[in-house]
């Protein structure tokens, strides 16, 4: 419990230094690069993204088995289940290198349109380096995600604390000293190994892990290799999701496209890493409740409860970026980044419902039923990829966004839903009523937001600091005085108890 509780801390350590040095560091990237080069940059990122797909979906596979074998098994059978892991992640490499080497070869024929033959000649090279990066680290990931099923969370994430500072710090050097795009890839390439090995060594020597390649259990490995290919069609989306946009722009619209989408993707990937943060380590956990009989009540309390814990985060978040988020994207990113905040807004807004509920992807995958999930995301958003290139060649980025946007209504709002009532047995109707309760008083306070910042100019950081200050201030008051129940206020006065300064009085 300690373990949970510490990781879950840690966790949102890491969150906040994420949007510090993506709000600090990202606007001086983005300076020192240029539009272009950022561009360039984002659209070779998105284009390997689509190689993490060879996961397979093992990560989460490996999570859920060895909690199970740790539970109910012999150390003989742990170890089976790692070397089992190894050997396919070690062939999972090889496709990726081969893969890699395609794609390098290959870069004329995508881009020719829209990139100059410099542009062409760093993408390469940013190909190459990126897909061998991933060809090592695919094998090394069973190891953080044997740390992950152990529940020793405390490493992990002082271990990911200490890359994010040190490697933001080294890419500051870099770009200070003039070089480019090659280069930040270079240096995150050299932090990515150095976090691989240190889940290695604490495995090895921590851990006391083993790896054993005998007597297979060919039972185990049918099982194992059906609930991965589930949890693969689930990655497939979200690269469709997530990647196909900034793919769509580089072919036929450019890497300035490209670079005003990456912004919003950048932001998005900030505020969705806000509400997975308890969620993360409850995987481990909910796989014990799920596998004993007649606690779906205690489940689906679980499900509501943290649901509205994460809504007063998300709607603070959600509603801030409505009211301030034009002025930020202007002093953060530039002028010529205007459209992400209509692209940001949209991403945000159509977010609110999965990340409430992203508990419920967790109950799914502790008790093995993520088939339908997975295919039904996969059909919707197969389906919006020729809706996003239709848009995008008319409507530039504001048209991938709606492709997007559009998909993830039908998929996460209205089918995930009604699965969770049907199929998992949660009390959906009750969770809506009390998430719409909670959102009264939130909702006028972002109108008259709205109403106020019209009238008022926003022209500096100092300005939307104080803005931002006093408005999340009554926020927060407003969301304690007709939200907040009980239980929510005592963990907040809880916080507040443990913060230093409450200590020494």
């Amino acid at each position: 419990m300690n373990q949970l509780r510490a990781g879950a801390i840690l966790n949102y350590v890491i969150v906040i230094l994420n949007v510090l040095t993506g709000l600090l560091y990202t606007p001086y990237m983005l300076g020192c690069l240029g539009q272009n080069q950022y561009g360039l940059y984002s659209l070779v990122a998105s284009v390997i993204a689509y190689l993490t797909l060879l996961d397979f979906g093992f990560g989460s596979s490996i999570v859920r088995y060895a909690a199970k074998i740790k539970a109910t098994g012999t150390k003989e059978d742990e170890w089976r289940l790692y070397g089992m892991f190894l050997a396919g992640y070690t062939a999972i490499g090889v496709l990726v290198t081969i893969a890699g080497i395609a794609l390098y070869f290959n870069v004329d024929r995508m881009f020719d349109r829209t990139m100059t033959p410099d542009e062409l000649g760093q993408a390469r090279i940013m190909m190459a380096l990126m897909a061998g990066n991933l060809a090592i680290t695919f094998p090394f990931s069973l190891f953080g995600s044997i740390i992950s099923a152990y529940e020793r969370f405390v490493f992990q994430r002082v271990v990911n604390i200490t890359r994010i500072l040190l490697s933001t710090a080294v890419l500051v050097c870099v770009l200070y000293m003039g070089y480019k795009a090659i280069a930040l890839v270079v240096v995150q390439t050299v932090f990515s190994l150095g976090t691989l090995l240190a889940n290695f060594l604490y495995c090895r020597w921590k851990l006391r892990i083993r790896l054993r390649f005998d007597n297979l259990d060919l039972c185990l490995l049918r099982e194992v290799m059906i609930f991965s290919w589930w949890n693969f069609l689930g990655a497939i989306v979200d690269r469709i999701y997530w990647s196909t946009g900034q793919f769509i722009l580089g072919v036929y619209c450019g890497t300035v496209a490209v670079a005003i989408y990456s912004v919003s993707i950048t932001l998005m990937n900030l505020y969705m890493s806000m509400s997975t943060s308890v969620s993360s380590v409850l995987l481990p956990r909910v796989t014990v409740m799920a596998a004993e009989s007649g606690r779906d009540r205690e489940i689906s309390d679980l499900f509501i409860r943290t649901g509205r814990l994460q809504f007063c985060l998300m709607g603070l978040i959600l509603s801030g970026f409505a009211v301030f988020g034009k002025a930020f994207i202007s002093l953060w990113a530039g002028p010529g980044y205007g459209q992400a905040y209509i692209i940001t807004l949209m991403f945000f807004g159509i977010l609110l419902c999965p990340l409430i509920q992203n508990v419920g992807n967790t109950i799914m995958l502790a008790r093995g039923q993520i088939k339908f999930r997975s295919l039904s995301y996969l059909c919707i958003s197969v389906l919006s990829f020729p809706l996003q290139v239709a848009l995008a060649r008319h409507y530039g980025a504001t048209g991938c966004a709606i492709g997007v946007t559009s998909a993830l209504f039908a998929g996460q709002w209205l089918t995930m839903n009604l699965y969770y009532f049907k199929r998992q047995r949660l009390d959906i109707p009750e969770f809506w009523k009390e998430i719409c309760r909670m959102a009264i008083g939130p909702a006028a306070v972002t109108l008259a937001g709205l109403i106020a910042v019209r009238h008022f100019g926003i022209g500096s950081w100092l300005v939307l600091g104080l803005w931002v200050a006093g408005y999340t201030a009554v926020y927060c008051l407003v969301l304690a005085k007709t939200s907040m129940n009980d239980y929510e206020k005592s963990i907040v006065r809880s916080l507040i108890d443990r913060m230093p300064f409450r200590r020494k009085a």
